[in-house]
């Protein structure tokens, strides 16, 4: 019986050694030499899937969600055969290694890897090595598989990757053109660098704001790998990159990481010299801001890593060292980099073990509780993202708590009670906590890469204490709140300080409800106090409406929205509902300008948070159709960040002041403002500088000047700004509010307007980093202000709320501007 036994394993071993080795090559099953062409999606996905069923006891394909234009995401599981029939078991146990799930494992001496292609959809050379580097992994290199499980996703950005194939595919030359001049090489907008909705997706791991995102973070967390790739392309003239990262590292990641890093690039430099490949390290690609597919994993406990390939070229361009950068080898330094990493782990399973476990059982953190106080739903925003990362939090008990008071910037203490959260770092991941809470980001090199300050309670307008103690807490009850109908209700009130608000209005406004909102503090008949912005819902406006009272009932449900049934208009104090102060919400019909010129990141923002925050309509105007756009239709014009200076000529900046003048609203963002900046006709003027003491830029030396630069940059830093709340622009907000800018560009305070959100004399930084020239340019300049012109307005954000959709606390200042500013101006 033995003897058969063995015979049997040996003939199944036989057949399935003879199945991998007959495996389709990606040339083979596509038809056409891998490299010579791009491969459209659906035709990258029908080869994983070819693979997963030729071998099944190898591959696991899974689909983990789809795009918002519905094409698929896939996960490819690819392991020894053994390992994969205990697939489920290998999978608990490694996260029983990190405390993540309870229960104790023996010391585990399998890697898990999780290779990730194509986040950039025109940086697309990435995915046509995946099927290449399956296919070898499976046909031979079966021996790192014996201890690696290899997590493949081939394409994290479906919609991005055919935009640009597709377009490449329908512009492309019969041969290639090489000239960087071509048509080929020159992507319009919007390119197909992001997803549907425009948005950075390796900018997205932390915010979690696109759906993509959402589906790969239940995967991710499924999985927590121990070493992560993010595939890309860089410009055509920079040969290829890889680990280890340039400074400056986050303080949290460990010695072992860095190391490593250096480990795994010595590995891709021993293939790389022996081709004669050309390739660099330890520039640019740094390992700070928390949001990339290399840090957000890094702060997982993994070795995160960017690999950038020279590209973004069509098939093949000429660089300007005079070399022709074709596909074939774009793919091909991809794959051997993917060998790599895999050929590491293998190498090095149990001692990556041993790594991550220390990870994640490391308790030396600077604070050990963030306390968190606010509205129930600015509590419930925040609670909601941490649920996305499956990062643990509680409620408060009772008692008084010292530490570091964000609001204040200083240590301090205060009373908390059972209504905060407390958010502890003494859990699994608690780096990962350290790093999203940290009032001050430690920064040891200036030049960074990206936006140097993101800690969550600015962000979501807290009031929150980093404590150096654990701080005692419960359980978190649940509550039910629903409203219900009164039909002796002159009106329902609700009040206004949230984007929940905001939504529920626009549930109301859809649904052809009048609805009303006080300019001034009142308390109705019935003691209920209410502050400016709140919505008062009027039966007598709505007579023409079926059902009022369960429209308004449900819509309130919806939301979880409070509501408060008032049986007299007549107010205790503040104005009664008849009031002049207590306005109608005007039905606006809104367009936001797209196209050349706009940043198709900020056209992206803005089209996300209509269509998926807001949900309500909005209408798009392409640029170049401007000058004949019928602007009478439209109440109201968004205008997001970009460079119109080409746009608005004299003909239609003089169309677009007339419109305004008859009633229109426009909302300017960022680099939007310029389009009113020093023109005679606006009041908006830059800052001018009043530092003369700058060192002149020529004197400083040609290796100081990257460095030098620095000092003129604003890369992403928390400032605290002055509000005046009794202003439209501002319902719903405290007297200070605490804004991300993303650059030094400052405008001066209105002299004719409204000055609504603005820095003062010596701005308070509070996080992230500002050259010191800049700081003297920030002094009395405007962050939102509202110029009358005509009938109309323009409402200037000189900082952008809606960048990369996280800065919750700031979204209520643009539905403002749409529905409160200068309410009485809109008949057009």
């Amino acid at each position: 019986m033995q003897k058969l036994s063995v015979f049997l394993f040996a003939l199944f071993s036989s057949v399935f050694v003879s199945q991998a080795q007959n495996l389709q090559t990606p040339s083979e099953f596509l038809g056409y030499d891998l490299g010579t062409q791009f491969s459209r999606h659906h035709h990258v996905v029908d080869y994983f899937k070819m693979v997963a069923s030729q071998l099944p006891n190898q591959v696991k394909l899974e689909q983990y969600g789809e795009t918002y234009e519905r094409r698929p995401l896939y996960t490819a599981i690819i392991s020894s055969e053994e390992n994969i029939k205990n697939i489920e078991t290998i999978r608990q146990n490694h996260l029983k290694n990190t405390g993540i799930l309870e229960g104790s494992v023996p010391p585990n001496d399998i890697a898990v890897v999780w290779l990730s292609y194509n986040v950039h959809g025109n940086e697309a050379s990435s995915t046509e090595a995946s099927m290449k580097t399956i296919h070898t992994l499976l046909t031979e290199k079966q021996g790192w598989l014996e201890n690696t499980v290899i997590i493949m996703d081939p394409c994290l950005n479906p919609d991005g990757r055919d935009r640009y194939v597709n377009w490449y595919n329908q512009t492309k030359s019969t041969p290639y053109n090489i000239d960087q001049q071509a048509s080929e090489q020159n992507e319009p907008w919007p390119r197909g660098r992001a997803n549907h909705y425009l948005f950075d997706l390796n900018r997205d791991w932390v915010w979690a704001s696109q759906k993509e995102t959402q589906a790969r973070l239940k995967v991710y967390n499924k999985w927590m790998p121990q070493i992560h790739v993010d595939f890309h392309e860089q410009g055509i003239n920079d040969p290829y990159y890889f680990a280890p990262a340039a400074a400056p590292f986050h303080e949290i990641i460990t010695d072992w990481q860095r190391d490593f890093q250096t480990q795994i690039g010595e590995n891709h430099a021993k293939y790389f010299d022996a081709n004669g490949w050309l390739y660099f390290t330890k520039e640019r690609f740094d390992l700070l801001y928390p949001s990339y597919g290399d840090t957000y994993p890094t702060y997982m406990g993994a070795i995160g890593m960017t690999y950038e390939q020279s590209g973004q070229s069509g098939l093949g361009v000429l660089n300007d060292e005079g070399d022709v950068l074709i596909l074939v080898d774009r793919l091909e330094h991809h794959y051997t980099t993917g060998l790599s990493t895999v050929e590491m782990a293998s190498k090095n399973a149990e001692k990556l073990n041993t790594e991550f476990k220390k990870f994640f059982t490391n308790r030396n953190v600077k604070y050990k509780s963030y306390v968190l106080s606010g509205s129930a739903d600015k509590i419930n925003g925040l609670k909601a993202l941490l649920d996305k990362h499956e990062i643990g939090y509680n409620a408060a008990t009772s008692g008084k708590i010292t530490g570091f008071n964000y609001i204040e910037g200083k240590n301090g203490s205060r009373t908390v009670n059972s209504e905060d959260l407390v958010v502890s770092a003494l859990q699994p991941k608690g780096q990962m906590v350290q790093v999203l809470f940290e009032p001050h980001t430690k920064l040891a090199d200036s030049i960074t890469y990206d936006i140097t300050a993101w800690s969550l309670p600015y962000a979501y307008g807290l009031d929150a204490v980093a404590s150096k103690n654990s701080v005692g807490t419960t359980t978190i009850g649940k509550t039910s709140e629903l409203n219900t109908k009164n039909a002796n209700a002159v009106a329902y009130v609700s009040k206004w300080d949230h984007m929940k608000d905001a939504e529920f209005l626009a549930e109301l406004l859809k649904k052809d409800i009048k609805i009303r909102f006080t300019e001034k503090p009142l308390t109705t008949r019935n003691s209920e106090s209410f502050d400016r912005g709140a919505l008062i819902i009027i039966r007598g406006d709505n007579k023409n409406i079926e059902d009022f009272d369960a429209v308004v009932i449900a819509a309130a449900n919806k939301f979880k929205r409070r509501t408060v049934a008032v049986t007299s208009g007549f107010s205790k104090t503040g104005p009664d509902f008849g009031s002049p102060d207590v306005k109608l919400v005007n039905k606006h019909n809104i367009a936001v300008l797209s196209g050349n010129y706009t940043s198709s990141l900020g056209y992206g923002e803005v089209w996300h948070f209509f269509e998926q925050q807001l949900q309500y309509p909005v209408t798009s105007i392409n640029t170049a159709n401007f000058a004949r756009t019928d602007l009478d239709k439209y109440t109201v014009l968004v205008i997001p960040n970009g460079n119109f200076s080409r746009l608005f000529d004299a003909s239609n900046l003089e169309k677009l002041q007339n419109w305004i003048k008859k009633g229109g609203k426009v909302i300017a963002i960022d680099g939007a403002l310029n389009i009113f900046a020093d023109h005679k006709d606006f009041n908006l003027k830059k800052n001018k500088s009043k530092d003369t003491t700058a060192i002149k830029s020529n004197l400083v030396a040609y290796a100081d000047r990257e460095r030098d630069n620095t000092n003129e940059l604003i890369t992403g830093s928390i400032f605290k700004a002055e509000i005046d709340n009794t202003h439209p622009l501002a319902f719903g907000y405290g007297q200070n509010y605490f804004t991300l800018k993303s650059g030094p560009t400052a405008y001066s305070l209105l002299e004719k307007g409204y000055n609504v959100g603005y820095l003062g004399e010596n701005p308070k930084k509070m996080s992230g980093f500002a050259g010191k020239n800049t700081l003297s340019n920030l002094n009395n300049s405007l962050i939102f202000g509202e110029e009358r012109y005509g009938k109309g307005s323009i409402i200037y954000m000189a900082d952008n709320i809606l960048f990369r959709n996280f800065w919750e606390n700031g979204k209520l200042f643009f539905v403002n501007a749409i529905f409160f500013v200068n309410n009485n101006a809109f008949q057009l």
